[in-house]
């Protein structure tokens, strides 16, 4: 690439990847992520949970599960929002519940995105019926900004602040 000065330090690594990984591995980010994407979650899967019929007719409306699906997504989903989101909160098994939440939020980018190319105009029920915010571009994007997180402390971890780390 022109005008991109690349500076290969003697063990062979870039200098710009040392310094990216520096960033990006920084505990108080790390915590950050950690944290809204917890919160996202915990709040979502609440009102989802607080309201199952009215989450199984937003479920219903994107026209993807067969009838028998529905009202079973509609119970177990906000449970495993809420408890991925809890266990994330607390530090817990950070990368499995990133793995988690990250799988969720694909499922949720792909369903939106079908949604947006069948051009159904619905709500997205990402917060139950709290938000009533129809399926479009900046649902779509605010999802992949929280998959970022998700895959970010994926990569990296978060201990800071963890019921696991003993040393805070």
């Amino acid at each position: 690439m022109a005008g991109v000065v690349k500076c290969k330090l003697s063990n062979g690594k870039y200098f710009g990847r040392i310094i990216l990984n520096k960033i990006l591995n920084n505990s108080f980010l790390l915590l950050v992520a950690r944290l809204v994407l917890g919160f996202v979650f915990i709040f979502a899967a609440v009102s989802k949970a607080a309201e199952p019929e009215s989450f199984a007719q937003v479920i219903a409306n994107y026209k993807l599960l067969p009838d028998f699906l529905i009202n079973i997504c509609a119970i177990v989903l906000p449970w495993i929002e809420l408890c991925a989101g809890l266990l994330l909160l607390f530090g817990i098994s950070v990368k499995e519940n990133s793995v988690i939440l990250s799988t969720l939020l694909i499922i949720f980018i792909a369903a939106i995105s079908i949604s947006l190319l069948r051009g159904l105009d619905i709500e997205c029920g990402c917060f139950g019926t709290v938000d009533g915010a129809k399926v479009g571009l900046i649902k779509i994007l605010e999802n992949i900004g929280l998959l970022l997180l998700g895959l970010l402390l994926l990569k990296f971890d978060s201990i800071k602040f963890s019921l696991n780390n003993k040393n805070n």
